[in-house]
């Protein structure tokens, strides 16, 4: 196993995985991953988790508590929500910076000259849906919480029109439980994937999402969302509340509810409950399979990740080769992480804070959106982001327009390209729900250097990677933007942002964003699965019940799609990846 790290690391560095055969490609990549499974995962608790508070077995043995504990049976805490976020780099290195370092570059200095969107570039491989998706599944892995009453205050820079001398930010929750001088941070959320978006990460909200009749939740007779207008949006914040996260929800909340009716056919004489906990697990594991095998493959379109994102999945062996012998091993590589040993490698499971930094991609959200009729002759209808932001404004459009039409309008669009000078405009003067003006894309850079995540170049170093040695090399190779981030950054590129270095370095073939970040992904990508009971160990017919493996086997984006809007076929005919342009019609 060291001679077989220590080769792939060498090949990927002298030639790069990318540039390799597919197949070659696949062998250096499971090198990596394995390699930064052996030095890369970091437990910020060191050994001393907080308590899970006691629960009956029957509350946890084959279903998902909703605060996401007692996924590990021997660590009942372990990925529960407001537990903190583990690191993929030293402790010593993930130190929160102070002021003036906070402030050094000024990060609305950085928002205007480096990151606003000067005209839209667009991601031609992928639909607007795929941006709306990444949001969705976000909002499942991570939270931290805000505290109003402490503001980190950006200076206004000099000849900038914000109307005020500063932007002020409401600083990151502090973690009650941290060490004098300690830069951890809790996860409002359950690490795990585990559907918390749509259920919640507490029993209040789950109950209140839930009918308590047939293990449904709340859709009303129009087939909307129906739950209280204070719920919308909770988990993880209603700011980011817009038309595409309620279509991923109404869709889901959906696909909730028809599973239900296919248990129940099969278990008439089922309660609520059980009803409602088989679904939940079958949902949020069909949610994984697409992001798995459909979301990532359309961002990340080389071929060496087509195959390996499946390898992920089905295994190296083939889905084929599943569905005909089962599984050939206990271990991923051949049959696929679902089903396989649970491994949490090197250190307890969770999301990490620079897991949170890598999925800082708003520049893939257009300001500007085209909804269009599925009836020809019907005029276009133009908005802006601002007309389908807010429980109301998404709910009006959705209503006005119909959910299809929606669906579809997003699904032939094109999101942004995720690179420097194209991070949306509106999120440059943001009102949230509480009427408080924010500059999203410096409170971006702002949050990693509140929260430890290390510069650009010492980030890369952390992960055995080369760092930049010029502008040069992460400005999208354009001398011009090269030399405002030397200005921007007074000529030092160890100051450089590491979300500044990622839109601007130089792209794999067919990547949506960048290698950096890719690390982190192909990383965290697979230990979301790996350490989860129920994706492993518990990932059979006996917990899921046969009906349920199959519902998971037999679908995908689109056929959950045109179960529930199935006048979307003609757009869809053909249609490999819901995440890839649809047909216009």
């Amino acid at each position: 196993m060291r001679l077989f790290l220590t080769t792939t690391e060498l090949i990927d560095r002298r030639i790069g995985w990318d540039k390799l055969p597919p197949v070659l490609g696949v062998a250096v990549l499971v090198g990596i991953r394995d390699a930064l499974r052996e030095h890369n995962l970091y437990d910020t608790c060191q050994g001393a988790p907080p308590e899970a508070d006691p629960l009956p077995p029957s509350d946890y043995l084959t279903v998902r508590t909703a605060n996401g504990s007692y996924n590990d049976l021997s660590a009942p805490s372990m990925g529960m929500a407001n537990t903190r976020f583990g690191r993929n780099v030293p402790l010593t290195e993930g130190r929160s910076e102070q002021l003036p370092e906070l402030m050094d570059p000024n990060p609305r200095l950085i928002s205007t000259k480096l990151l606003q969107r000067r005209a839209f570039r667009p991601a031609t491989t992928l639909n607007v849906l795929a941006a709306a998706w990444l949001q969705f599944e976000t909002r499942d892995w991570f939270s931290h919480g805000s505290d109003p009453n402490r503001m980190l205050e950006i200076p206004r820079p000099p000849d900038d029109d914000w109307p005020e001398d500063t932007i002020k930010v409401p600083a990151t929750a502090v973690d009650p439980t941290a060490e004098p001088g300690g830069s951890t941070f809790l996860n409002t959320e359950t690490h795990w994937w585990d559907g918390s978006q749509i259920y919640g990460s507490n029993q209040q909200f789950q109950d209140a999402i839930r009918t308590h009749h047939d293990g449904k939740v709340c859709i009303d007779a129009d087939g909307f969302i129906d739950i209280p207008p204070t719920l919308i949006g909770a988990a993880g914040g209603a700011d980011g509340w817009w038309l595409g996260m309620e279509l991923m929800g109404t869709i889901f909340m959906r696909e909730h509810n028809a599973i239900c009716d296919r248990l129940k056919a099969a278990y008439p004489n089922w309660d609520d409950d059980q009803l409602f906990n088989k679904a939940r697990l079958i949902n949020a594991a069909l949610i994984a399979k697409i992001h798995t095998i459909e979301w990532t493959p359309a961002i990340l379109g080389h071929p060496t990740l087509q195959i390996g994102m499946r390898a992920n999945w089905f295994g190296l062996a083939g889905e084929r080769v599943k569905e005909l012998f089962g599984r050939l091993s206990a271990g991923d590589l051949l049959s696929g992480i679902p089903g396989s040993n649970t491994d949490h490698h090197t250190a307890p499971y969770s999301i990490t804070e620079d897991f949170v930094t890598v999925y800082r991609m708003h520049p893939l959200v257009p300001d500007d959106y085209e909804f269009l009729s599925l009836t020809s002759g019907v005029e276009p209808r133009a908005l802006t982001f601002s007309d389908i932001h807010g429980g109301a404004n998404s709910r009006g459009v959705l209503k006005s327009q119909g959910v299809a039409e929606c669906l579809y309008s997003l699904g032939v669009a094109h999101p942004g390209a995720v690179t420097l000078h194209n991070s949306p405009t509106f999120m440059r003067d943001f009102e949230r729900v509480d009427e408080h003006a924010l500059d999203m894309i410096a409170t971006d850079i702002l949050r990693s250097r509140e929260r430890g995540v290390p510069r650009y170049n010492d980030f890369r170093r952390a992960l055995r990677l080369a760092p930049a040695t010029s502008f040069d090399e992460i400005s999208g190779g354009d001398a011009a933007t090269a030399a405002v981030m030397a200005e921007v950054y007074g000529g030092d590129i160890e100051k450089v942002d590491t979300m500044v270095g990622m839109f601007g370095e130089k792209l794999p073939e067919g990547f949506g964003f960048s290698d950096t970040a890719f690390r982190i992904f192909v990383l965290m990508a697979s230990r979301r699965l790996k350490s989860d009971r129920f994706y492993t160990v518990d990932f059979t017919p006996r917990v899921y019940t046969p009906e349920g493996m199959d519902w998971i086997d037999r679908n995908d984006m689109v056929s959950v799609l045109l179960r529930h809007y199935p006048e979307l076929e003609p757009a869809l005919r053909g249609q490999r990846n819901a995440f890839a342009p649809w047909r216009r019609l």
